[in-house]
């Protein structure tokens, strides 16, 4: 028997359905979940994060959904000392930790040995690298980081100008790239079963589809006015997530709301297809078609049981 902590990850693009079978995992493993969304740490963005509601949750106890205001940072380190915690107290109380969700390196960070950076920040450059954005523009700034730190680069999407400063900024404090700070060890620190949710792609596409016009109905549009109305700016980097910046731009008049709709699927789609690529880029994954996933109650007693057979 390893003497390592039990650990239980659950990984898949969006909408591909996690968040139903972890709560029917939970309640035959006697699992807690802590969540890997990078975007549900965040109060009173619920509709556009299709966080989980108090009934879906049934009585399942979650973490990390809900901790932060909007305008708050909350970085990959963060997530990995607190998700560390919460995976040392969930196993003293002899309950399975199952971590959930689709943000890669959130969940990679954790589950292998990352390290991070300690480079101070430095105001002056950040403000410069500001400033060449607002001349240069979103892509000459990327450009930049492609230049000296491809590995990052290719992670951070040119609109993540938050995170693609920090990058820099590591870079030229340090005088390494960050992805060498990045480096993980090859084996894991727990006793790990990492299980991986895929579908057919027109299957998952449509469901994405499904997903927006959902949010759309329950309030998408109100969601984002309210948080505009707190007074959060449009430009700080939780309303710069799919769902968010294209009602944004809809209520700033920059688009029709047909056209943001379409907007928000063709990115949650493009969205889906990189967590695919990230995800094949593991190693260890345990692949489950969810495309004709069968009778549910004997889908989930298999993973069950095989869960039981690698966790011990």
């Amino acid at each position: 028997m390893s003497n390592k902590e039990k650990l239980l990850v659950i990984v898949g693009p969006t909408a591909v359905g996690k968040t139903s079978l972890s709560i029917d995992l939970a309640k035959a493993l006697d699992g807690e979940i802590i969540s890997g969304d990078s975007m549900q740490v965040y109060k009173g963005m619920d509709i556009g994060t299709a966080k989980i509601t108090e009934a879906e949750m049934d009585s399942v106890p979650h973490y990390l959904i809900d901790i932060l205001e909007p305008d708050k940072d909350f970085s990959v380190a963060d997530f990995q000392h607190q998700s560390r915690q919460l995976i040392t107290e969930i196993n003293l109380r002899g309950k399975l930790p199952m971590i959930v969700g689709g943000t890669g390196l959130y969940i990679q960070s954790v589950i292998y040995e990352y390290k991070f950076s300690e480079a101070q920040k430095d105001l002056s450059l950040r403000t410069a690298l500001e400033e060449y954005t607002e001349l240069h523009g979103k892509e000459a700034l990327h450009q930049r980081l492609q230049a000296i730190d491809p590995i990052t680069a290719k992670r951070l999407h040119q609109n993540d100008v938050k995170r693609v400063i920090r990058a820099l900024e590591i870079y030229e404090l340090t005088g390494k790239p960050m992805a060498e700070y990045q480096q993980r060890s090859s084996e894991s620190p727990y006793q790990l079963c990492l299980l991986g949710l895929t579908m057919e792609r027109t299957l998952l596409y449509e469901r994405i589809n499904m997903r927006v016009d959902l949010m759309i109905s329950q309030g998408l549009v109100a969601e984002v006015q309210r948080l505009l109305d707190q007074g959060y700016d449009s430009s700080i980097p939780s309303l710069q997530g799919i769902g968010y910046k294209e009602v944004i731009d809809y209520l700033h008049g920059k688009t029709s709301l047909d056209e943001a709709i379409e907007r928000i699927k063709k990115n949650s789609r493009n969205f889906a297809k990189r967590q695919l690529t990230w995800f094949r880029s593991m190693k260890d994954i345990n692949w489950l078609d969810m495309t004709e996933p069968g009778d549910r109650a004997e889908l989930v007693e298999n993973i069950r049981s095989f869960v039981a057979g690698k966790i011990r």
